[in-house]
């Protein structure tokens, strides 16, 4: 099993070139065909005191977006190129409230989207934030996301599969299929296995296990108890102990006026993760 083809969100900032360049050597990596989606904002029409922007506010407001859209395309063109990638840019414009949406449309006919965690020292890191609800939680694929500082291997030697039982997690285990038969070093981490009954199984994890080897995948399987910690927390610094260079996770949330609203875990670890992510729901 292979992925053929990925998605990944760019625009200028340095964060995000981080994350290109995690995704062009995974293309490379996987000889997969590689989609870049840029978000150009649509200029805004406020109405200020009963009047409306001027129309030609509003045009150099947009002049400016696409002038600034054409640098940053032409930009991930000359490293794509010089990659020797299969390439395609892609540009969507739209008001930011729509980015979501339009994001999920793309996502939905590529294997993985990547995208980059949001920076907390952006002015826009909750608006990116729902950006990758919306690639997880909308799209009907997983996704990757790459820390703000980069990731420490890509692609992944050492992978650890947060397990619980649940069809979230049962999907996050299958859509990392290709990153696990490529990986060195598989761990099947189960927290608090007492708090899961038989979601996870007599013996935790060895069902799931069982399962991994018959794709010839061998597994580590780790219980661990939260304690004072909470589940995210603990399964972050599991992480780290471990050296891992990808966390694989079932992605929660819930409905709120249309707006994705992020789980616990899944929101404390996309604050605070150190290495990629790759999410499913």
């Amino acid at each position: 099993m292979r992925y053929k083809d990925f998605l990944v969100v760019v625009d200028g900032k340095s964060s995000n070139s981080k994350c290109l360049d995690a995704a062009i050597r995974l293309a490379e990596t996987f000889e997969a065909h590689l989609s870049t989606l840029l978000m150009v904002p649509e200029p805004a029409n406020p109405v200020v005191a009963g009047v409306p922007m001027p129309a030609e506010i509003l045009a150099e407001q947009r002049e400016q977006f696409e002038r600034s859209a054409a640098e940053t395309l032409a930009a991930v063109r000359e490293r794509g190129e010089r990659a020797g990638v299969s390439l395609e840019l892609r540009k969507e414009t739209a008001m930011y409230e729509l980015w979501a949406d339009r994001l999920a449309r793309q996502g939905r006919h590529a294997d993985l989207t990547i995208i980059a965690q949001p920076d907390p020292d952006d002015d826009f890191a909750s608006e990116h934030t729902v950006m990758i609800e919306a690639a997880f939680m909308q799209t009907g694929r997983p996704a990757l996301v790459i820390p703000y500082i980069g990731p420490r291997n890509l692609p992944p030697e050492r992978v650890t599969v947060c397990w619980d039982g649940s069809r979230e997690a049962a999907r996050a285990l299958h859509d990392s299929l290709p990153f696990l038969e490529n990986a060195r070093e598989t761990t099947l981490l189960i927290v608090d296995p007492e708090k899961l009954g038989s979601a996870v199984g007599e013996l935790p994890g060895a069902d799931v296990a069982a399962h991994l080897a018959r794709h010839g995948i061998n597994v580590e399987i780790r219980t661990i108890a939260s304690g004072e910690l909470s589940p995210g927390d603990a399964i972050l610094g599991e992480a780290s102990d471990q050296g891992t260079d990808l966390l694989v996770m079932g992605g929660y949330g819930h409905s709120r006026l249309r707006e994705m609203v992020l789980g616990g875990v899944t929101r404390r670890i996309t604050e605070t993760m150190i290495v990629p992510v790759l999410l499913s729901h």
